[in-house]
């Protein structure tokens, strides 16, 4: 590993030598904080006052569930919803808002049975005819949904979400206030999991056709998870309470729960340190080797279903037309020194899009088992097949959005690609909502910081992503041939040439280079030891109801 390639700034130190032991800095001044007994005698007494303090990074985009996008919104819209299936702690796929489901033998037909004491935050009723509302809308044209099509499996959602049929003809249909039916285009093994997706949440019928788009403010905000929306202050928290009419409010114990919007990770590791929040959303990478020296007992670091990857922009130059170009900036980045120095809390160097899930085989491109030097002298070649070189550089701007842990990975980009090619790149940062709304222009863009975290456990929700009608597909990346083996994937029902066809088409995707995907994912962050009942799980789906405050 050439780690004396590094700059020095890149470690918090002045552009020098460099060593291993250098990077993640000396941490705070301040000495780790011992705390007296937690949890009383018997070690499982609660607190008189049952609040969490969640840092949850970047501000909220919406809590509109058919209009939300990012992690922080799907971190509050859990404990604000609940979909038709739930999970439990560890992930597992529980009953939710339905009590039983049946599903046919051919695989087409899921029929739920929905729990007769489903009650919304305004003590309505939760009923069939609510999620028979709530996915029509999702799938409404009108409604603006960036994931609309996660739920393209069911019978005529495609065609709804091209505006070629209204959304009545989705294959959904309330057949009592009690009993919903979900028709399918094919078998579709992951539905379960995917129901627990915002996009599924139902909504309340009366308050959104009242209200409109406005509907989702606090003033006028109705859930029916085990939480409600108390307050909004932008920019600084989001104020969740209990929902008294949930089903199973007899078996949740916070009360209270404020998400804070906290962007720079120093700052939430010191609110952390002073007790202000309970739970962060990760950690400082900077700190990293600090915090497991010190605080290691409260750090928790845990598989997760998501890949880091910066994306480029295909519709337009430098980026169209020029795969070769894309693949030589790919090659010349050292994922190793990313994943060992730059980050280093066990994220995997990844070369290949889906990673590791059940049922399906990772394809690893033949440069993940070159050499870094054999890597750099292919990027040059094709560099220079480009139309670039060091007298006639590349000049690109990369984007990410504000985030001191981005900036550090951006930082050390753009330092490989000019010593390795000559590339003369540029850093901007963007505000979380301004970032979304840049990438979606596609006329700003060039070169994207991303993340995408999987929506359920199966490699389709990734390979989606990339097809050319998703909302989401800020690449603009348009492949018939990766279009083609999408649908024919999605009408399979043998599990096994079904994977074969989603092999295929992650091969075509890795040959065209839209993405570079830079490593899979850990979350890591920190808990502190009173937090009862926080377990983590590959989807890093941490519901406030299964949590407990203990005496401290």
């Amino acid at each position: 590993m050439r780690l004396k390639k590094l700059p020095g700034a890149i470690c918090g130190l002045a552009a020098g030598a460099l060593v291993l032991g250098a990077c993640g800095g000396s941490g705070p001044e301040q000495t780790p904080v011992r705390y007296g007994p937690i949890g009383g005698e018997s070690g499982n007494e609660l607190a008189d006052v049952q609040i969490l303090r969640r840092g949850n990074g970047t501000e909220p985009q919406s809590l509109d569930p058919h209009r939300a996008e990012g992690v922080p919104s799907s971190n509050i819209l859990r404990d604000l919803f609940e979909g038709l299936v739930a999970e439990a702690p560890d992930g597992a796929l529980i009953p939710g808002a339905a009590e039983s489901w049946e599903i046919s033998e051919d695989g087409l037909a899921y029929t739920f049975t929905l729990r007769p004491d489903g009650r919304w935050s305004n003590g309505d009723p939760v009923t069939a005819r609510d999620f028979e509302f709530g996915l029509r809308r999702s799938v409404d044209p009108e409604t603006l949904s960036r994931y609309s099509s996660v739920l393209a499996p069911i019978v005529n959602a495609r065609a709804v979400i091209a505006g070629e049929l209204p959304p009545e003809a989705l294959g959904v249909e309330a057949l009592d206030e009690r009993t919903l039916i979900i028709r399918l285009e094919a078998p579709t093994p992951y539905l379960l999991g995917l129901l627990t997706h915002s996009t599924c949440y139902a909504v309340h019928p009366g308050t959104v056709e009242s209200r409109g788009m406005n509907w989702s403010r606090v003033e006028t905000h109705v859930s029916n998870g085990a939480y409600r929306l108390k307050e909004w202050v932008v920019q600084s928290h989001i104020h969740l309470t209990r929902n008294p009419h949930y089903w199973d409010n007899a078996n949740t114990t916070i009360n209270d729960v404020r998400y804070y919007a906290i962007e720079n990770q120093d700052a939430e590791l010191k609110r952390y340190r002073a007790d202000e929040l309970d739970i962060t959303s990760t950690i400082p990478q900077k700190q990293l080797r600090w915090i497991q020296e010190n605080l290691g007992a409260e750090f928790r670091v845990t598989p997760y279903l998501g890949t880091y990857y910066f994306g480029f922009n295909v519709t337009r130059p430098p980026f169209a037309g020029q795969p070769g170009l894309r693949r030589a900036l790919s090659l010349a980045v050292d994922r190793d020194i990313i994943v060992n120095v730059v980050s280093g809390a066990g994220e995997t160097a990844a070369y290949s899009w889906v990673p590791p899930v059940r049922g399906y085989q990772q394809q690893i491109p033949e440069e993940a088992g070159w050499t870094q030097e054999r890597r750099e002298a292919e990027a040059r070649r094709l560099y220079a097949e480009a139309g670039y070189s060091r007298e006639n550089p590349l000049k690109v701007e990369v984007l990410y959005n504000t985030s001191d842990n981005h900036k550090r990975i951006a930082t050390v980009l753009a330092f490989m690609w000019k010593q390795a090619l000559g590339v003369e790149a540029s850093l901007s940062n963007q505000e979380w909502k301004v970032f979304l709304e840049t990438r979606k222009r596609k006329e700003d863009t060039q070169i994207y910081r991303a993340g995408w975290i999987g929506d359920y456990e199966d490699a389709y929700t990734f390979a989606q992503l990339l097809e050319s009608s998703n909302e989401q597909n800020d690449f603009g990346y348009d492949s018939p041939r990766y279009d083609a083996l999408l649908a024919a994937a999605s009408a399979e029902p043998d599990v096994a040439r079904r994977a074969r066809h989603l092999q295929e088409a992650e091969r075509v995707l890795l040959a065209d280079q839209p993405l570079m995907p830079l490593y899979f994912y850990v979350t890591k962050r920190m808990v502190k030891p009173w937090v009862q009942g926080y377990e983590g799980n590959i989807m890093d789906h941490i519901y406030t109801r299964h949590l407990r405050i203990l005496k401290h």
